[in-house]
């Protein structure tokens, strides 16, 4: 990076420390205004930064104008930042006298051997390991924008106390921020927790939990429609279609590593520690599973690879801090395989994992927005993973030289490997910026010792297999969320759950309407009536308002002729043409999964 940039957005450690130092301003400014409130913590993130009070009141709009202004005079007053070291008893001691709970307990919690320390910023000091710019002065005030304020458990444990987390973004220039807001202003808009509500794609209940949205038929037709998709495309590629338990005995995951890996993320039924009885889990993958199809009997080195595919409902105890509409939920259903494979085939067969899901994704519309990152183990956190050293530099080696040779252009993870293998993420940004993992592929040399996996080579011996993980569209519930955002709720025609709806013009043509609608349902089309006795305007601004691809008018002159008059939601009035021109219209755009 050029040394002009080196103090600029485009410098993401800059920016992530200006973001840093933000949210000390605005810690400042809370306990200047209100100094009864308990501070908790404040760190950057990827869209801005934020940082978690213990208020005996509710942020209001008012209270967030009211910071507003005073970090702005924080800002003009160019305060210096100051680091300073102080012993784990001494530590204690400045934050018990500050009475800062939250600082106490995280200070108590680290390592024995850390290095404490604090920034200081004029009246106000935080517990922080930095960096932070070096005074107040270099962030812009006018610049500053308090988004949101909501609710957040303290370190996401619903069993701690509730705090208040105001969300906050910053730039170095008021005209960033200012298309920063209009950019923001078009992602509500297009925000599926709001946008697939008000279209009945989806809902939640209280009464049924946080992180398990309710499908509405509109929304359950999409993810049937792409779920059938898929299937049909992985037959086409050789996969074996399997159907296996949504849970199974601790053992099962025992095996695998999950138990001693993953146990919090799990759903478990009985007591996971009394070993006396029986304790099942709701399963958070498919892999366990699947595995028993190719140990069903001895395999040849000619039965593989083995592709095996499912549309898998997983259950993951997901953090209740963490849940988000459709993007982030605790059972969700996935396009989940796994492939069997000879240490020879394993670049063609990633070869064509990596092609299905690039297909996949630029049949929906998503692939131009998607990066890719290769996710790596920590070796800095050996207890995370199962494996030697020795074994994961053999597999990161393997998956470099495919991902290189396959001309894959990715960023490097450290620490977001599987516990068993390395993987490719293939990742999605929502409309705030949040970046989630949609489709993965990870190379695993180890699970098949676990399960005691083997083939007979042709040379008669025994030879454990490797495995490939992948999905191809990922999770259907985080896509619909997606593809939502994607297309402002109006879906392309070949996936929208009503692709046409009728609009009598009169009474008289209700009946001609009707028998037209039958005639494309009879073709496959998914095809409404509008019957309402309002007029004509009315029924076109609603089926407007629903995002419906294509709107057909039909009058005394249609009936009298024997044509329609269809309206494409995009493109407006399309004319008065044949019904058998209608539907060659339509069966080109369903089959051709044209974008429109």
């Amino acid at each position: 990076m050029s040394e002009e940039n080196l103090y600029t957005f485009e410098n993401e450690e800059y920016r992530r420390t200006y973001w840093h130092t933000c949210s000390h301003v605005l810690a400042q400014a809370v306990k200047r205004l209100y100094p009864e409130v308990k501070l908790a913590i404040g760190p950057s993130i990827e869209t801005g930064f934020y940082y978690d009070f213990d208020a005996p009141f509710n942020f209001t709009q008012e209270h967030l104008d009211a910071l507003e202004a005073e970090m702005r005079k924080i800002c003009k007053e160019k305060l210096k930042l100051e680091r300073f070291e102080l012993p784990r008893a001494e530590a204690i001691k400045f934050m018990e006298e500050k009475e800062e709970p939250y600082k106490v307990e995280l200070i108590n919690d680290l390592p024995e051997d850390a290095i404490i320390s604090f920034y200081k910023q004029g009246d106000f000091t935080d517990l922080c390991a930095g960096p932070h710019l070096d005074s107040t002065g270099r962030i812009k005030g006018n610049a500053i924008k308090l988004t949101q304020c909501c609710g957040a458990y303290w370190r996401g444990d619903s069993n701690r106390k509730m705090l208040q987390r105001i969300y906050a973004v910053a730039f170095p220039k008021k005209d960033e921020l200012d298309e920063y807001l209009k950019q923001r202003e078009e992602a509500l808009k297009r925000d599926h927790n709001k946008l697939g509500r008000d279209l009945e794609y989806f809902t939640t209940v209280d009464i049924i939990g946080q992180g398990l949205p309710i499908l509405l038929p509109k929304g359950a037709r999409v993810v049937q429609l792409l779920q059938r998709w898929i299937e049909d495309e992985e037959q086409k590629r050789g996969y074996l279609l399997t159907k296996t338990p949504l849970m199974a005995k601790r053992e099962l995951y025992k095996l695998s590593g999950h138990w001693d890996h993953y146990l919090d993320g799990m759903f478990i039924l009985g007591d996971p520690y009394d070993e006396t009885k029986e304790c099942f889990a709701l399963r958070p993958m498919t892999c366990p599973f699947q595995y028993q199809v190719f140990l069903n009997r001895q395999r040849s080195y000619r039965d593989l690879p083995m592709r095996l595919g499912e549309t898998s409902t997983l259950f993951r105890n997901e953090d209740s801090g963490e849940m988000h509409g459709l993007i982030r939920v605790r059972q969700f259903t996935i396009s989940e395989g796994h492939l069997v494979l000879r240490p020879d085939q394993l670049e063609e067969e990633f070869k064509g994992c990596l092609e299905l899901a690039k297909y996949v994704l630029d049949t929906v519309g998503m692939l131009d927005k998607c990066t890719f990152r290769f996710s790596q183990w920590d070796p800095e956190d050996r207890a995370k993973y199962i494996g030697t050293p020795e074994q994961w530099a053999e597999a990161q080696g393997i998956m470099a030289k495919i991902l290189d040779h396959l001309g894959i252009k990715y960023d490097i993870g450290i620490g977001e490997a599987a516990f068993y293998g390395p993987k490719l993420d293939i990742q999605y940004k929502n409309v705030y910026g949040k970046e989630d993992t949609l489709v993965t592929i990870q190379i695993d040399q180890l699970l098949a010792e676990q399960y005691d996996m083997s083939y007979i080579d042709e040379n008669g011996q025994k030879v454990r297999p490797y495995i490939i993980h992948r999905t191809s569209l990922g999770c259907y519930e985080r896509t619909l969320a997606y593809l939502i955002e994607e297309y402002a709720g109006a879906l392309p025609t070949w996936m929208a759950p009503e692709q046409v709806r009728f609009l009598p013009v009169t009474d008289r043509a209700a009946d001609y309407c009707a028998e037209a609608a039958k005639k494309l349902e009879a073709q496959g089309f998914r095809v409404e009536v509008d019957y309402r006795n309002e007029k004509i305007g009315k029924k076109i601004r609603d089926a407007q308002m629903e995002k419906i691809p294509y709107m057909v008018v039909v009058g005394d002159r249609d009936m009298e002729n024997g044509t329609v008059s269809p309206r494409h939601r995009a493109d407006g009035d399309l004319g008065a043409m044949s019904m058998d021109d209608f539907t060659a219209l339509l069966r080109d755009v369903v089959d051709s999964k044209a974008k429109k």
